[in-house]
């Protein structure tokens, strides 16, 4: 978490709500930002509870994979869930969905349906990525696929902690971005299995600035450079997709302000994912 006051009490909250579960511990990271998230969570009463478990760390210590990494192997429950801190849960059974096909067996790791409140280019990302009916990939649907077959959320998605524990979770590795398509493409290739659960559904919104775009896609493609064996899984041809999928979606809708935002919007994306491969 990092300035999280005004978000945290709501997702505790639902997460004390939920249904069909058990707790082994809820642990949440907060990096330090100086908005008084740490006082808020004893004020609302989060701290002291005994299934709470909470830590510190500096802006300069975060990562997204080291961070996420260093708490999950502290974990003792039998499956992990990740949660970003701007995730709005609002159904009870949230979690019961998006882990019974890692309890059942199906998969070694699940993730949820991510919408977004705001009418702009990302909710045509999110149809994209995140389609009406569940699915289950594995690495037979690799030469179909592609890179799509590694697609993971970890803003709310679940592993097993055996078998992130066994696959080494990151490799201690401090990735810039996509530590969740790290770990997804170690799954895969191990010979596990990722449910996609249309059921378990997060609202989730961003409205990214064009300078917000090419930083993020600067950061992606300084991962794909660190991590060839990735990207050759087709890079070019998922964003071509993506982008034919947008504006065919905008048109349909005649969504005129996605429409004329289109160009410099996948220009942000294209020259910072160039440069961060440079």
């Amino acid at each position: 978490m990092y300035g999280a006051s005004k978000e945290v009490p709501g997702l505790d909250k639902s997460l004390r709500e939920q249904e069909g579960v058990e707790f082994a511990e809820i642990f949440y990271v907060l990096t330090e930002s100086g908005d008084g998230t740490e006082e808020v969570m004893k004020e609302v009463g989060i701290l002291g509870r005994p299934e709470v478990r909470f830590s510190k760390i500096s802006k300069e210590d975060f990562s997204h994979s080291l961070t996420r990494e260093k708490a999950a192997m502290q974990a003792t429950g039998d499956v992990i869930v990740f949660l970003t801190q701007d995730v709005e849960i609002k159904d009870k059974e949230f979690l019961k969905k998006l882990v019974e096909p890692i309890v059942s067996g199906e998969a070694d790791a699940a993730y949820a349906k991510q919408i977004t409140k705001y009418n702009n280019i990302e909710k045509y990302t999110r149809e994209s990525n995140y389609p009406t009916k569940s699915f289950t990939v594995s690495k037979a649907d690799v030469p179909k696929l592609g890179l799509k077959t590694f697609f993971f959320s970890d803003a709310a998605g679940a592993i097993s902690r055996k078998i992130f524990v066994k696959l080494g979770g990151y490799d201690s590795k401090d990735l810039p971005i996509s530590e969740d398509m790290y770990f997804a493409h170690k799954l895969i290739m191990d010979g596990g299995k990722i449910r996609y659960v249309a059921e378990a559904k997060v609202y989730h919104s961003h409205n990214f600035k064009l300078s917000e775009l090419y930083d993020r896609y600067k950061l992606t493609g300084k991962f794909m450079k660190m991590n060839p064996e990735i990207a050759s899984s087709g890079v070019n041809a998922a964003g071509g997709g993506m982008a034919k999928y947008i504006f065919k979606r905008a048109w349909q809708e005649r969504n005129f302000k996605v429409l004329a935002g289109f160009l410099p919007n996948m220009g942000a994306r294209y020259l910072g994912m160039k440069r961060g491969k440079r």
